[in-house]
């Protein structure tokens, strides 16, 4: 004979509560494993010191500029052994290299030459760029006090200093290039990505 079929709902229920909460304790025994990466076994994370070695960008103000100084006479030297090849004698620039002096009014011309002395707009960036991605064939082999010689040299040649004045961390700021007002600041706010750019 059948079992009533009251009794039968009720242990169908019964079963279906257990499943559930088999379900569920597996669900929340895998959640923490699921939330970790793998480990593969390689690597290491970094030391504060080797993140600051690497921290390394310098903005339009100088803030981040490290302790050195250099001149033009200092930086002529550095620029003759370093640079020269690629951007000719006196910056004109060369066959592997563009021109770093020069320009002056062009860059509103069909065909601009942009230079340190005609395009770049803060003084602080040419020493972040140069002191990060200079020499081409070994970028970052420079020290301090060369970058701060040869951005002196370069703003002597293009008429923007003197060429006894001494570059450092407070006066590097201070310089005034000529296409300063070149380039117009982004009023928007700044925004960090939102879920919906990474997903794109």
């Amino acid at each position: 004979m059948a079992a009533p079929s009251s009794l039968r709902d009720k242990n169908l229920c019964i079963l279906r509560a257990i499943s559930a909460g088999w379900m569920l304790a597996a669900i929340l025994a895998a959640t923490p494993l699921m939330g970790q990466s793998p480990n593969y076994g390689v690597g290491r994370s970094p030391t504060p010191e080797e993140i600051k070695s690497w921290d390394i960008s310098i903005g339009p103000d100088g803030r981040e500029l490290p302790p050195g100084e250099g001149r033009a006479v200092e930086g002529k030297e550095v620029y003759t052994r370093r640079c020269a090849d690629c951007h000719g004698s006196e910056g004109q620039g060369g066959d592997q290299g563009e021109a770093l002096v020069g320009g002056e009014g062009t860059l509103d011309t069909p065909k601009p030459v942009k230079t340190v002395g005609s395009y770049w707009p803060y003084a602080t960036t040419l020493w972040d760029y140069i002191n990060r991605a200079m020499p081409f064939d070994s970028p970052g082999s420079l020290t301090h006090k060369q970058v701060y010689a040869l951005v002196a040299y370069l703003l002597y040649l293009n008429g923007i200093i003197e060429e006894e004045e001494v570059l450092d961390a407070q006066t590097l700021p201070q310089v005034r290039m000529p296409n300063r007002e070149g380039f117009v600041p982004d009023p928007r706010p700044d925004v960090g990505r939102t879920d919906q750019s990474q997903k794109n």
